[in-house]
């Protein structure tokens, strides 16, 4: 391996990272907070390690196929464990598991949180609003790096790099295809990246002029564009009352789960790139049939078909199926049938090429076809039916990687439920905590639901957790195959 090459990534966004944090500091300097020495401790020990690794091993040369794929997963890694310093250091999380699973959550956009009112974190009694604004804002910001991908982040604004990319964008970006939309990895980078930027302008934009506070409204968009789903607020969405402001939350948590490519392709005049999209079509329906059929059972159980009964299933299957995770409504209140929907939604996530997390619709799609296809072949077993999604063939190596992918995906499922399973949580919330984790949703059922947290849970359970977290993230064959002999060898 490239070690050298590597360690100047690293050490490169290290350094980003850390220099990252005057953002929250100058926020707790204008609303004179009194942790404001902690982000300058966790810069200058970030810098203090990230400029003389940089200096040392300043000769780049290319990546290969292997170190890709190790760069991708210690980037994560590198991240993560700078951005739990200011946390932990500020004092505004006291135990280190948990200031390392609150960063964890936030750059891999899952939105789990540790942080309520519980007797474990007495400095915060009142949950997150006891938090200081600094630190609110670095969890937001924490997400909005960690959506579109550390590793596209560092390709679109660090030329200094001199090194491909190519490698790096396959292990990075989501779905089973991996889409660019110029043949240069950095021009693409750069194209996601302004829309992604441009949606956060427009959202925080019309957030505050819906009435939501301006700090808020940065810390919101922060977290809806990634998918990510940290609040400002205890209730999370729920705290605003008012239809414009949920709807606005709507619509750009159905934005960020759509395949960026399709909305760059829209900005720059072909606008019917959606509608001829089949993964979007699909994504499209499967959103109006859940919220639908969500709305009728829990407007049925009470005879209140209300506007408001309407708004919260539509809201709630958009947050759950994207893995943005905000919440307006308790859903462990409503019938068993919607609770077991939204469940369901946990693994579906939405398009590849999205920020969200989730098995993605095109693979979903993919095993449906795969099944009808091989249905067919008993009655013709001599017959060639090859599959596509849409207008696009699909070979056998996507076949076998979908069918590889579906098969360890529901493996770590299973398996972590039965480990969480150990530390005396109930079948409800095993389950809903291992789905919610490896499909980057945030809040799940039982004790994790939407109105609680996961600060009680065991640290191993936490630990444990967020390599979920990070599996989900990266699409897992990223990490598994760094623990295979061939790439040992």
């Amino acid at each position: 391996m490239n070690i050298k090459t590597i360690l100047n990534i690293l050490a490169a966004m290290l350094g980003i990272v850390g220099l990252s944090m005057l953002f929250p500091a100058l926020i707790a300097y204008l609303y004179n907070e009194s942790d404001l020495s902690g982000y300058f401790y966790s810069m200058a020990l970030c810098l203090s390690i990230s400029i003389p690794v940089w200096f040392l091993t300043r000769k780049n040369r290319k990546l290969s196929s292997r170190d890709g794929f190790a760069l991708v997963t210690f980037a994560w890694i590198t991240v993560a464990i700078a951005g739990s310093l200011p946390f932990y250091l500020t004092g505004s999380i006291p135990n280190y598991t948990d200031a390392w699973f609150e960063s964890m959550s936030g750059v891999t956009t899952t939105g789990a949180t540790i942080i309520g009112s519980i007797s474990t974190l007495p400095n915060l009694v009142d949950g997150i609003e006891s938090l200081p604004k600094g630190i609110l804002f670095w969890r937001s910001f924490l997400q909005w790096i960690g959506g579109m991908g550390i590793i596209v982040f560092t390709i679109a604004i660090l030329p200094l790099l001199g090194v491909g990319g190519v490698q790096l964008f396959k292990a990075e970006v989501p779905g089973p295809v991996a889409d660019k939309i110029k043949p240069r990895v950095k021009e693409t980078a750069k194209i996601l990246w302004m829309v992604y930027v441009g949606f956060t302008i427009l959202q925080t934009m019309l957030l505050g002029l819906a009435g939501m506070p301006w700090f808020d409204s940065v810390c919101h968009a922060f977290t809806t564009m990634p998918t990510g789903g940290f609040s400002t607020q205890n209730a999370s969405i729920a705290s605003y009352s008012s239809p414009l402001i949920q709807y606005i939350f709507i619509i750009f948590m159905f934005l960020a789960g759509v395949n960026f490519t399709l909305h760059f392709r829209a900005i720059t005049g072909n606008f019917k790139a959606h509608f001829k999209d089949y993964e979007f079509k699909v994504y499209f329906m499967l959103i109006v049939l859940a919220a639908a059929l969500i709305f009728i059972n829990i407007s049925s159980s009470n005879s209140n078909w209300s506007h408001h009964n309407f708004m919260i299933s539509l809201f709630q299957s958009i947050a759950i199926m994207t893995g943005t995770g905000y919440a307006n409504a308790d859903y462990e209140l409503w019938p068993y049938f919607a609770q077991l929907l939204l469940f369901f939604l946990m693994f579906f996530g939405a398009m590849g090429g999205s920020t969200s997390g989730g098995m993605k619709i095109a693979r979903i799609i993919l095993l449906g076809k795969y099944a009808v296809s091989e249905t067919r072949r008993m009655l013709h077993s001599r017959a060639i039916i090859p599959l596509r999604i849409g207008s696009r063939s699909i070979n056998d190596d996507i076949v076998r990687n979908t069918l590889g992918f579906f098969l360890i995906y529901l493996s770590i499922f299973v398996l972590t439920a039965l480990v969480l399973s150990t530390f005396n949580l109930d079948l409800i919330s095993a389950f809903g905590a291992a789905a919610s984790a490896i499909g980057n949703v945030g809040p799940a059922f039982g004790v994790f639901g939407p109105t609680d947290n996961y600060a009680l849970l065991n640290p191993i359970g936490k630990w444990m957790l967020t390599f979920c977290m990070l599996l989900g993230r990266l699409e897992i064959f990223t990490i598994m195959v760094l623990f295979t002999r061939s790439f040992r060898k």
